[in-house]
């Protein structure tokens, strides 16, 4: 898995209404969360997108932005989204391009793994945490590091 200091990878994927979204394009306007997660709407997905859905505009006030990625398609994204009123994009990444790309490796080789990486504005890592169990910890963790970049050591 990619890991502090390393550059994100130069990915587009599509939000839930199809339009495509360079990663990389996002990271020049402001912090970016992103966390890739199973699947949409299952017990501990929900769980953790709805962590950073409370926790959203905290993330927003210090200066991030939170994009969930799986490999679920636009119509369950959209669905998703709406159940639990999640405020910020989902992006699909149908055949795992993305995961791998970020180094996400599957859980028991099958399940896709759950990973969260801290990314400052110029695209570096500062934080990558992998735990298909501890879902809350994701968000309190990224969130301890977004505050920390924006006190100062990334606001430039």
């Amino acid at each position: 898995m990619l890991g502090p200091g390393q550059t994100i990878p130069d990915v587009t994927l599509l939000d839930a209404e199809g339009q495509p979204v360079r990663l990389r394009d996002l990271v020049a306007e402001k912090v970016l969360v992103v966390y890739f997660y199973p699947k949409d709407d299952t017990p501990g997905c929900t769980a953790e997108a709805c962590g950073f859905r409370d926790a959203y505009q905290d993330f927003v006030d210090a200066g991030a932005e939170v994009v969930g990625i799986s490999q679920d398609l636009g119509d369950s994204h959209r669905a998703f989204a709406r159940k639990h009123r999640l405020p910020f994009r989902l992006l699909t990444d149908p055949h795992g391009a993305a995961a791998r790309a970020f180094g996400v490796k599957k859980t028991l080789g099958i399940l896709p793994g759950r990973a969260t990486f801290v990314v400052d504005r110029r695209g570096r890592i500062v934080d990558a945490f992998s735990s298909q169990l501890r879902v809350g910890t994701h968000v309190e963790r990224a969130l301890r590091h977004v505050r920390e970049l924006g006190a100062g050591q990334d606001a430039r």
